[in-house]
Order: C-alpha cells, then structure tokens, then sequence
C-alpha cells in the first residue's frame, strides 16, 4: 500500500514558525477527522537532531516521513513540525514529527524554537515520545537533558485537567546492562531533573506522577540488528491500537477537544504560544467549543430557515397537519445541534442551544401567531356550520347552542394543544378568549336572526287567523313592546 496516500503526510508549522491552516484543513478532510468525536489520539515525538525520530515513526506508525541519510551526514531533516495519520491503527491516531533540539543549523534561535514546539507538541498531544541515546543516561552534558528540562517546564505552565503519557524510547541499547537497570537509572534521572526545575509556589512539593505518565521502551541499533529492531517495533506498535480504552496508553480523556474543534484549536494555542501567552487548556476548551458551537448553531439554523420557508408556503393547510410538521421542524433542529455539539463544553453548548432557540424561535413566532389565528378562524367555521345543522334538524336553539359549544370549544383546544411548541413559551390565553368571544357573537346574532323569524312567522298567523280587532291588539301590543 502507498504510505503518502495513506497517511496524508503535512506540514503543519513551517520552519520559521508559519501555521499551514490551509493544509491543516485539508490534512482533517482526508482523514475524516471531524466524523470521530472524542475517539482519536494525538501523539507526538520529540528528541535530539538525527537521533532516528522519524525512523521511529515509519516504522511503528507506518508513516513516510523524511528520514536521514546517514551516508550525508548527521544534519537536520525535519524542519518544522509535520504531521501525519497512523495507518491500521484504531482509532484514529496522528503523529506529529518534530523538529530536533539542539541542531546547528538554528544557531541562537534553537533555543526559543524547541520551547515553542515542545509546547505546542505536548499541549495537543495525548502520548509524547521522548526519543534518546542508550549511551546520554546518566551523563551530565547529555543531549537530552534540556529536552527534558524544557518538557518539565511546559508541563508546569500548562493547566491541563489530565495527565499526558510520556514514553521514553531508549536506541541502540547494544550494552550488557539488563533493561531493568536501565529503566530505573533513567526514572531516577527524570526525577533528578523534575526536582531542578523551578516550580511556581503552587506547584513546589507536587510530585510528577500528577502530571504524567511515564513509560520506557528500549529498542535495539536499526542499523546493526535491523531484524531485532523491528520486531521489537512491532511490539510496541500495539501499545497504541485502541490507546483511548480503558487502561490504554492515553485512557485520560477529561477536557479532550472534540476532533472538530481540533483545527481552531491548534492554531490558537500556537498563536498564544508565538505571543508568549500562558496557556489555560480548560479556558482553551471553552474557547474552541465556543467558535465551534456558534458555527454549528449558525449552520443548523441556515438549514432550519429553509425547510421553514417550505413550511410557510403551505401555512393554511390543514392545521393539525402544519402544526406537526413545525413542531418537527423545530425538533429536528435542536435533535441536530445537540448531536453535533455533544462532545464540547457542557455550559457552552446549554448557553448556545438556548441562543439557538431563542433565534429560531423569533423566526417562527409572526407565522406562530397566525398559525392560532388560522385554528381561531378555522374552529369558529366548524362551530357556525355545526349550529347550523343542528337548527335544521330540529334542535331547541338553547340546546343546540350548548351542545355545539361545548364540541367546538373541545376542539378548539385540541387543536391548541397541537400545534402548542414548549420552546415558544407563548401562552394562547388571548387568543381563546378572543375564540370564546366570537362565539359568543355567533350566537347572539343568530339567535336574534332566529326570534326575528319567529316574530315575523307569528304575527303573519295572527294576520290570516285572527279577526280584524284582534289584529289591531296584536299590533298594539308589539307596538308597546318595542318601545
């Protein structure tokens, strides 16, 4: 199989300190970081100039990264830090190849570099491999010593709420010496070193174990026992299949940025870091799912006032239908800002939701209204023809009134309950009364229509019936009446 195809090997900070966010982008594209949530890892390695890193790295990750010529001499290879995806690893896990410490070609400016990247490197990273000579433990000039010191120091500058794993892999451990007295004259070194650095007052008597994990893996000369070197690679390569699970390398995931947030995070943090800002990783984390969640509840409504625009064309249908189809709306919405928003920041994601349906609620509320209007109109419509068919089959007006009341009103408010969304927090109090008037309307007007029939009927049947003084009482008689 192709590794550059495979692994979308990038640059993702130049030499002089540019961030590639065109390519970082495209990098997320390729591998599909954003569809993986909270299940993916990030894995940096650091070390020495020409110390075989990313040797290292192409064969335990199955990367192509640029490795030395050693027939050219030991000069400096990766400039920059690069990043790419681990092939067949589960799940998905980025490495980032860093460039060497205390190489020549930097000069003066090695120094602010590798403090930077080494930042940047354990800030984002889960898993930081420290990458050194069998031969540098235990001398005092060692190359590793202000790589280690440096680490230590990032380490206290960071907030973060949980622990990086940091695993030292020991080359070329040709020597006599057991492995076991190796690793424990190296973890005495690192506390030796973790005791020197300066230690804000917070932090004076905190002991490592609080801030990482630590693991030692030798490895044999690639060169002289290549065969050897690789097996022993291959071994360790499984470390880092499913590293996120329960008692894997990096099982810590309190405060972890949802791999969608993982671009706007990373250049913010290199940002801050080119500012010479101290970096607060739980503010970073509400950072990132603030942008991103504005983006997601941007995007979420753009795509809710569209399917309302259709929504709004049919406005006047049948109502019981429109109303379960807004309703839908309105949760397939929400149902769709709460899936993408999932693994951010708990207080971000509430205080954006409520921005979301506030939004959307402003949106719909005009079309709202009108909705209840439409079921005031539509429900005073059934009750005119209910009364009306009620009188034509013979009902007392009386009874035929309360009986087609009470259905229309039941009615009425099944149909409020309808089309009734929780998120509007709109109560339809006016509205009913407004319905319980015109009713109220409706039956007066009919019923004087009604006693002017009567009347009307009753005086023609005195006229044809009655004799003529009789007719003239009639007539006085309502005379007197209506005044």
């Amino acid at each position: 199989m192709d590794k550059a195809a495979d692994c979308y090997t990038t640059q993702l900070i130049e030499g002089d300190g540019t961030f590639n966010a065109d390519g970082l982008e495209n990098f997320i594209k390729q591998v599909k970081l954003e569809e993986c949530g909270r299940s993916y890892a990030i894995v940096a390695v650091m070390g020495p100039q020409s110390s075989g890193k990313s040797t290292l790295l192409n064969h335990l990750f199955h990367t192509n990264f640029r490795e030395m010529d050693a027939s050219k001499g030991r000069n400096q290879t990766t400039q920059g830090i690069w990043i790419a995806r681990c092939t067949r690893i589960e799940p998905c896990t980025i490495v980032m190849d860093i460039e060497g410490t205390d190489g020549q070609e930097r000069g003066e400016d090695d120094t602010a570099f590798e403090k930077q990247s080494a930042l940047f490197g354990i800030a984002i990273s889960d898993i930081v491999i420290i990458n050194m000579w069998c031969n540098d433990i235990g001398h005092e000039k060692a190359a590793n010593k202000p790589l280690l010191k440096t680490v230590f120091q990032v380490m206290l500058r960071l907030f973060s709420p949980r622990k990086t794993t940091l695993m030292f892999v020991i080359r070329d451990t040709t020597t006599k010496t057991s492995p076991e007295i190796i690793k424990s004259k190296l973890r005495k070194e690192i506390r030796k070193i973790w005791d020197s650095v300066p230690k804000p007052e917070a932090h004076k008597y905190t002991h490592m174990s609080e801030f990482f994990n630590v693991e030692v893996e030798l490895l044999s000369n690639y060169e002289y026992q290549e065969k050897q070197f690789k097996e022993e690679v291959a071994h360790l390569r499984l470390k880092f299949i499913q590293s996120t699970a329960p008692g894997g390398l990096n099982d810590d995931r309190r405060g972890v940025i949802p791999a969608s947030g993982f671009s706007d995070n990373a250049q913010n943090i290199w940002k801050q870091i080119k500012e010479n800002k101290d970096l607060d990783l739980p503010s970073q984390m509400i950072m990132v799912s603030t942008i991103r969640c504005e983006k997601i509840l941007e995007d979420i409504y753009s795509s809710f006032v569209v399917n309302y625009k259709d929504w709004r064309h049919d406005l006047g249908a049948d109502v019981k239908s429109q109303s379960k189809k807004l309703r839908s709306l309105l949760e397939n919405c929400l149902s769709n800002y709460n899936k993408e928003v999932v693994y951010f920041d708990a207080e971000v994601v509430s205080a954006k939701r409520k921005q979301l349906e506030e939004k959307v609620m402003e949106h719909v509320l005009p079309a709202y209204k009108q909705l209840f209007k439409h079921i005031r109109s539509e429900s005073l419509d059934y009750f005119t023809r209910a009364l009306k068919d009620a009188l034509n089959e013979g009902q007392g007006f009386a009874e035929a009134a309360r009986n087609c009341t009470k259905k229309s009103v039941g009615r009425f408010n099944e149909l409020c309950e309808d089309a009734t969304i929780k998120q509007a927090n709109w109560d339809p109090t006016k509205i009913r009364d407004k319905f319980y008037h015109d009713l109220d309307q409706h039956i007066t007007k009919v019923r004087a229509a009604r006693l002017d029939e009567l009347t009307t009927l009753y005086e023609v049947t005195l006229f044809v019936h009655a004799s003529y003084s009789e007719i003239q009482e009639v007539f006085a008689t309502s005379i007197r009446s209506r005044n």
